[in-house]
C-alpha cells in the first residue's frame, strides 16, 4: 500500500486490483473542482456524479487560487476543501486530493501563486529554498483540512502531477505532506510519458485521450490519440502533456511498476478549449475510450474531468495562457471541458453512455477485478487498420465478459461482416453468437460468457451486462446493441433469439430461478442504476436523476413533470415513480437586441505563439465585437428560480456580461452553450449582454468538422446568433407513496 504507516482497515491492492472489505474493487473517480464550482453547487454536483456511477471524487487543490497574496491563504467560500471533503463523504464517495503543488489542470503557471513563480528556487525540486515554499503551503492546506486528511478518510494523495524524471523529489513531497499532517492509504502519481515513479512507494496512474488541444492546429490524428481505440496491455499515454515537456519527446513506456495494478486518473471525460485547437469529442468517443480500458484490464477508472466549472476570476486570467508562457491560450473564466456534467450543471449525452458501464462495474466488478485480461491471436496491425476487429476477453478461467469495440472518431469505420468468436475457458470452448452477424460501426459491447448468477448459468449473451437486481428471483439486465439480434444461450437448451422489451424472460435451473430483462437500445440510453440503502434499483427516464447515499431519487427537468419509472423485480414489470415537485413549466424564447454591431473585416489571427494562433486581447475583442442586449421574462430572475440560458452561436469568441461584469466566455466551436443564471448572479434588475467576436473565414483554427464546413461558407466571417432560449430548472423528490398496480407497464 506504498508505505506501511498510512494504513485504513480494511484497504489492500494487489498487483491486478483494489480489495475493500475483504471483495475486489474497481473504483471509478471522477474529476471536480471545488475551486471553479460554487459553493451552493457542490451538492447538486456530487449527486449528479453518484447517479453517473462515480464512487471517488477526485479534486485538484490549486494553490493559486488559496494563496494569490503569500501570508494571507483564504479556505472560505468555494475554497473550503475542509467542507468539500465532509460533503462528498457524506454523500458517499470517497475522496482522492491532488495537492500538487504544481498540478498543471489548464490554470495560470500550472496552479502556482505568481509569486511562487517569480520566487529565484528551482522549482519543483529539492532546492531547499523551494522546498521552504512547499513546506509553507503544506501547512497551511493541512491546517485548513484539521484532521481530514487521514487514511480513515482519504482515499488516495496525488503528489504534483506529470514529473517525469525526480523520482526522489516525489518522496520528499510525500514526506512534507506527512509532516503537515495529510496522510492517505494510496500515495499516487501521473505516470505517462515514460514518469520514473519510486519503486513501492508511489502508485502509479494512467490517462487517455482521444483528442487533445495540445497539438497543432494543423497536426493529423495523432497515434497517440488513435491507440485508445485499440485493446493492449499498454498503458502508457505518451502524448498528454508532451507540449510541456522541455524535450518534447513522445516515447511510450512500459508499466512502472508491475507490484501496483493498471490503473488510471485521467481518461477524457471530455475535452478542453484552446484558441488554436477546438476539439469537440462525441458522447461515443469518450465512451470507447473508457471501454477499451476495462477490457484491457484496468482496476480504476478515472475521469478528466468528469464535471467542469468555471475559473475564478484574476487580474490577468487564472487560465493557461500564452501571456503566462504556455503553448496554450484557453478561455479565461469557461471551463466546461465537454464534460458529462458541464459548467453549468448541465448533463451531456456521455453521462448516460458512462453511467451505463460503471453500472455494470458497480454490479459485477467485484467478479472483473480478478479477472485477467487477454487478447485474440489475431490483433489489429496497428492504429491504421480499419478491417480487423477489436476485441478482448476479461476471465478468470471458468468464466467472464467478451469486450468488442468498434468504433473511432475521424476515420469512419466499416460494418465488419460475419463475426463471430471462439472463447477457450479451462473446461470449455464456446462460439458465439450461433451463427456470424455483422457489426455496425460504433459498436460498444461487453457481453456475459459462462456467467453464473444465482445458480443459473448463463453461456452467453449477445447483449451487455448492464446490473443485477436482488429480489427473491434476482433479475439479469442486458442491453441490446444497435443492430446486433440479441441471442441467449444456456445449457441444455437450444439458443433462444429474444426480442428487446420490458418484460423478462424467466429461467430456471433446478430449484435456482434467474430473470433475464433485455432491454432496447432506446431504453438503455435512458436508464440509471442507483446503489442506496434499500439496495439496486433500476430506472428508466430522459430527465437528470441524481441521488445522494439513501438512494432517494432527485429528478430535474425542464418539462412540466418528470417521467422515472423504476423497475419492480417482484411485480417484474416497471411502474410510475412517485414524485412531488412544481409543476409550473416555465421558457421562453429570448429577445436579442443588437446594441453595437461588429467590426466589418476581423483579422485572420491576433499574434502566435511559436506556431499557434493567441487569442485576442481583452481590448481588441472589447473593439471589434458585437454587442446584443438579452432581454429576458421576469420570471428568469425570480429568488426561487433556477433557470437555464442555452445560447446557439457562431463567431470566434464570445462573452456573456452581467451588468458589464464577464460571467463566461467560450471559443465557439459548434456546440451548444449553457449558462446557469443563478450562478451567473442574474437579477430581474440586471443588464444581461451577449459579445461575439466574428470569425475570419481565413482564420487558421482548427475547428471539429461540421462547425469548419460553416465556417467555410459564411462570407467574409462568421458571425451569427441562431437562437437564445432561457427555460426554468424544477426539481422533483422521490416519495415513499404506493403505486396501484394498474400503472406498471
Amino acid at each position: 500500500m506504498c508505505n506501511h504507516d498510512d494504513v485504513r482497515a480494511g484497504l489492500s491492492l494487489t498487483s491486478r486490483f483494489l480489495c475493500r472489505d475483504g471483495q475486489p474493487w474497481i473504483p471509478i473517480s471522477g474529476e471536480l473542482h471545488y475551486s471553479r464550482v460554487p459553493r451552493d453547487r457542490w451538492e447538486q454536483r456530487l449527486r449528479l456524479m453518484r447517479s453517473g456511477g462515480i464512487t471517488v471524487v477526485s479534486s485538484y487543490v490549486p494553490w493559486i487560487h488559496h494563496v494569490r497574496r503569500r501570508g494571507a491563504p483564504r479556505f472560505d467560500g468555494n475554497l473550503d476543501v475542509a467542507a468539500f471533503v465532509d460533503l462528498c463523504r457524506a454523500t458517499g464517495m470517497e475522496v482522492a486530493l491532488r495537492i500538487g503543488p504544481w498540478v498543471h489542470a489548464e490554470i495560470r503557471n500550472g496552479g502556482f501563486p505568481d509569486w511562487v513563480q517569480q520566487a529565484p528556487v528551482a522549482h519543483r525540486s529539492d532546492d531547499p529554498a523551494y522546498l521552504e515554499l512547499v513546506r509553507e503551503w503544506f501547512g497551511q492546506l493541512g491546517a485548513a483540512l484539521a484532521g481530514r486528511c487521514t487514511p480513515a478518510n482519504i482515499l488516495a494523495i496525488q503528489l504534483d502531477n506529470e514529473l517525469y524524471d525526480q523520482p526522489g523529489h516525489l518522496l520528499t513531497l510525500k514526506r512534507l505532506a506527512r509532516e503537515a499532517g495529510m496522510s492517505a492509504p494510496l500515495w499516487t502519481a501521473t505516470a505517462w510519458g515514460g514518469a520514473q515513479l519510486p519503486p513501492e512507494q508511489i502508485m502509479p496512474l494512467y490517462g487517455g485521450y482521444g483528442d487533445g488541444f495540445w497539438v497543432e492546429a494543423d497536426a493529423p490524428w495523432d497515434p497517440s490519440f488513435r491507440e485508445h481505440f485499440f485493446f493492449s496491455h499498454t498503458w502508457d499515454d505518451p502524448g498528454i502533456g508532451a507540449d510541456l515537456r522541455s524535450d518534447g519527446v513522445v516515447s511510450p513506456a512500459a508499466r512502472t511498476s508491475e507490484l501496483f495494478p493498471p490503473a488510471t486518473c485521467e481518461l477524457g471525460g471530455g475535452m478542453a478549449t484552446a484558441y488554436h485547437r477546438r476539439p469537440r469529442p462525441s458522447a461515443l468517443d469518450i465512451a470507447a475510450v473508457a471501454h477499451c480500458k476495462i477490457g484491457n484490464g484496468s482496476a480504476w477508472q478515472g475521469y478528466y474531468m468528469y464535471a467542469g466549472g468555471t475559473n475564478p476570476p484574476g487580474e490577468h486570467g487564472t487560465q493557461e495562457s500564452h501571456l503566462t508562457g504556455y503553448p496554450n491560450d484557453l478561455p479565461e473564466l469557461g471551463y466546461d471541458f465537454h464534460a458529462p456534467i458541464g459548467e453549468a450543471g448541465t448533463l451531456s449525452s456521455t453521462h448516460a453512455e458512462l453511467r451505463r458501464q460503471h453500472a455494470f462495474l458497480s454490479a459485477f466488478g467485484s467478479r472483473l477485478a480478478d479477472m485477467p485480461s487477454s487478447l485474440p491471436e489475431v490483433r489489429p496491425e496497428g492504429v491504421d487498420d480499419t478491417t480487423t476487429l477489436r476485441w478482448a476477453l476479461r476471465s478468470d478461467g471458468s468464466g467472464g465478459f467478451l469486450f468488442l469495440a468498434w468504433h473511432q472518431p475521424y476515420v469512419t469505420l466499416p460494418t465488419y461482416r460475419g463475426a463471430q468468436f471462439q472463447v477457450t475457458l479451462e473446461t470449455d470452448q464456446l462460439l458465439l453468437p450461433s451463427k456470424p452477424v455483422d457489426i455496425p460501426a460504433g459498436t460498444l459491447a461487453w457481453w456475459p460468457v459462462a456467467l453464473d448468477v444465482g445458480g443459473v448459468r448463463v453461456d452467453w449473451a449477445t447483449a451487455s451486462v448492464l446490473t443485477l437486481l436482488p429480489g427473491a428471483v434476482p433479475t439479469l439486465v442486458l442491453c441490446a446493441e444497435p443492430g446486433i439480434p440479441v441471442e441467449l444461450a444456456v445449457p441444455g437448451q437450444a439458443v433462444r433469439t429474444i426480442q428487446p422489451g420490458r418484460e423478462p424472460l424467466r429461467l430456471a435451473r433446478g430449484s435456482d430461478v434467474l430473470d433475464v430483462l433485455v432491454l432496447s437500445a432506446t431504453d438503455a440510453r435512458a436508464a440509471w442504476v442507483s446503489e442506496g440503502t434499500d439496495g439496486r434499483r433500476l430506472l428508466l427516464s430522459e430527465d437528470d436523476l441524481a441521488w445522494g447515499a439513501d438512494g432517494r431519487v432527485v429528478a430535474r427537468t425542464t418539462r412540466p413533470a418528470p417521467d422515472v419509472r423504476v423497475y419492480d423485480p417482484a411485480g417484474r414489470g416497471f411502474r410510475p415513480l412517485p414524485l412531488r415537485g412544481d409543476a409550473r413549466p416555465a421558457a421562453a424564447e429570448v429577445s436579442v437586441t443588437p446594441h453595437r454591431p461588429a467590426h466589418s473585416a476581423v483579422p485572420a489571427g491576433y499574434g502566435k505563439r511559436d506556431t499557434r494562433q493567441s487569442a485576442p486581447s481583452t481590448a481588441v475583442f472589447d473593439e471589434l465585437a458585437a454587442v446584443y442586449e438579452l432581454r429576458l421574462p421576469a420570471w428568469a430572475g425570480e429568488p426561487d428560480q433556477d433557470a437555464l440560458l442555452r445560447v446557439d452561436w457562431a463567431g470566434d469568441v464570445a462573452r456573456l456580461c452581467l451588468d458589464g461584469r464577464t460571467v463566461t466566455d467560450r471559443f465557439w466551436d459548434g456546440s451548444p452553450w449553457f449558462v446557469s443564471l443563478r450562478d451567473a448572479g442574474y437579477e430581474p434588475a440586471s443588464t444581461l449582454t451577449l459579445h461575439i467576436l466574428p470569425l475570419s473565414t481565413d482564420s487558421p483554427v482548427r475547428l471539429p468538422a461540421d462547425a469548419g464546413e460553416r465556417a467555410a461558407g459564411s462570407p467574409g466571417q462568421l458571425l451569427a446568433v441562431d437562437a437564445v432560449r432561457v427555460q426554468a430548472q424544477r426539481t422533483w423528490r422521490e416519495v415513499t407513496e404506493p403505486t396501484p398496480r394498474a400503472a406498471w407497464t
